[in-house]
């Protein structure tokens, strides 16, 4: 018999790992790049020392791999609360949300964190790393890991076992260091040595994870402080402490006892003073034009329309322009060096001809504003605007805050807004919910609920629009006047019901059973909440689940 590994065959032998392969086919290296951290069989992702017991084909995960750089993540963060419990056993680690190329993690300890601690903390990492502990994998009884977690303090843990509908759990240990256990969604790398490259950044009382660089993963990324992005997750943490749902144990609570429709009728009160106080920064400003940008599923245009309306409750008369309109016909963009279409690129745009058209009416001239087919893929005809004294323009798009989109206007006399869903809901202090996940279920619910695509067709075009969030978005981000949140704390469980049968429909043989089962895997633990009738036709999960006011023709 034969395995198949990266294209390459090679014979089986029953109880060889992955890795033994690997290494016998010469894909073992200690460059990080280069590294296997995990591989892909039959749409399910395996740790490495994982024996096939059957003929079968397989690929490698590396840190290139959107899930490669998950289980290097989860694998170094295992190294760290390692080297927390050795060194700091009774700190609390709480690892919360990405920052940058790294991950934003609370440290609560007596007397609080210190530059020496940090020193202390990536000094006993480094030993772990180069010791090259192996990391093992073992089934536990549900109610021997509720017993040991909430005996050993970890009751974010047990609590939320409790919601867990399997009667087993699987937990990591690394028994030449520690007898600590503990538990991730998703896999990790064979031993410590596959996450040299870090470092660790304090800012307070918290840290920086830093992984390593996605240019050159030989080295740690550097630390970009994003005091704006860190700002609206405070906020976001606030909020979630204010309305007590920071963790997932504490939303199924309030679907069970009824008052997640007083956490509705907050959650959407916390959002409208939001949307109102960016009006009045806008007004303070005195600016003509509002620039509005986000990554995929974000909430874009129902916030365009929410800050459009407090405009309005101010006075003003807004007009609204998208940037869809200023799409070059598809025929007319340049293809990459694959012969591929990017419609992620801002060579899509007519930057030159927006940048001279909101030059024109911030002038007080008359612009022809183009029209774009979406059907036809090509420009239809213009439609003249002129703004009155009381009417600023609102820009909604992708690129909205790359500087190309400008040219030489003023941007004194621009408002600038990133909006982005950034989760502050944890499912245990270990395992938080990403940014990057929400989004997906949401485009996952608006695509098949409103726009006719199968999970599958989202689930294939997500790398790309990810590839293009990276290099197009996020690096305007802190350029912003505002950051956004759109996040609704008790979102997961109305999106529940709206996906989760199809991606149960997934089948194993599909190249996005994966994917599909990582998303059911942390929805299993959420409670299912009927209460549409409370959400307000203005939300912005409206915009997912349909009946959005802001849609409506009549």
């Amino acid at each position: 018999m034969s395995i198949v590994i990266d294209g390459r065959k090679t014979e089986f032998e029953s109880g060889t790992s992955i890795l033994e392969y690997a290494k016998k086919l010469g894909f073992e290296t200690g460059n990080t790049a280069d590294r296997p951290l995990a591989a892909i069989i039959g749409g399910k992702v395996f740790n490495l020392m994982f024996a096939p017991k059957q003929e079968c084909e397989l690929s490698l995960l590396r840190f290139s791999d959107e899930e490669g750089r998950r289980v290097y993540e989860r694998t170094l963060q295992f190294v760290l609360i390692l080297a927390m419990r050795k060194l700091f056993p009774k700190a609390r680690v709480v690892v919360q949300y990405s920052l940058g190329e790294g991950v934003y993690i609370n440290i609560n300890k007596v007397g609080g964190l210190s530059d020496a601690d940090v020193e202390s903390i990536k000094r006993e990492m480094r030993a772990i790393t180069d010791a090259e502990y192996p990391f093992t994998r073992r089934r536990m009884d549900i109610d021997y890991a509720l017993d040991f977690y909430s005996g050993d303090g970890q009751l974010d843990k047990a609590e939320l076992l409790k919601w867990r509908n399997f009667n087993y759990f699987d937990v990591y240990t690394c028994p030449e260091y520690s007898d600590y256990m503990d538990y991730y969604y998703g896999e990790i790398a064979p031993s410590s040595s596959y996450v040299k490259v870090f470092d660790i950044k304090r800012i307070g009382d918290s840290i920086i994870m830093l992984m390593p660089s996605r240019e050159d993963p030989q080295r740690a990324a550097e630390y970009a402080e994003s005091p704006r992005m860190l700002s609206v997750f405070e906020q976001t943490d606030n909020w979630g402490r204010l309305m007590r749902v920071s963790t997932v144990h504490e939303l199924n609570n309030r679907v069970r006892d009824g008052s997640i429709r007083e956490l509705v009728r907050v959650n959407e009160a916390l959002h409208e003073k939001n949307y109102s106080r960016i009006a009045d920064d806008i007004i303070a400003k005195n600016a003509k034009a509002v620039m509005l940008a986000g990554p995929s599923s974000s909430g874009k245009t129902t916030s365009a329309n929410r800050i459009a309306t407090q405009l309005r409750a101010s006075g003003l008369d807004p007009v609204m322009l998208s940037l869809d309109d200023y799409y070059i016909d598809r025929d007319k963009i340049a293809r990459d060096e694959n012969g591929e279409l990017d419609l992620e690129h801002i060579n899509t745009l007519d930057t030159d001809r927006f940048a001279s058209d909101l030059k024109i009416l911030l002038s007080g001239g008359e612009a022809e504003i183009p029209r774009f087919s979406f059907i036809t893929h090509k420009r239809e005809g213009y439609v003249p605007l002129k703004l009155q004294k009381d009417q600023p323009v609102i820009i909604e798009g992708i690129h909205a805050l790359n500087p190309l989109m400008l040219g030489d206007i003023d941007p004194s006399r621009v408002f600038r807004i990133y909006v982005s869903a950034l989760p502050t809901l944890n499912l245990d202090d270990h395992n938080r919910i990403r940014t990057t996940d929400l989004r997906l279920l949401r485009r996952l619910v608006r695509d098949y609920g409103t726009r006719g695509a199968s999970i599958e067709q989202t689930l294939g075009m997500w790398a790309s629009v990810r590839r293009g969030e990276t290099r197009w978005i996020f690096p305007y981000q802190e350029n912003a006047d505002r950051i956004v949140n759109t996040t609704l704390h008790y979102e997961p469980a109305v999106m529940k019901k709206h996906i989760f049968p199809m991606l149960n429909d997934i089948q194993p043989e599909s190249k996005y059973y994966y994917a599909a089962r990582s998303i059911v895997k942390s929805l299993n633990y959420f409670l299912e909440a009927e209460i549409e009738d409370e959400i307000p036709p203005t939300s912005v999960i409206r915009e997912f689940i349909g009946g959005n006011s802001f849609y409506r023709k009549d």
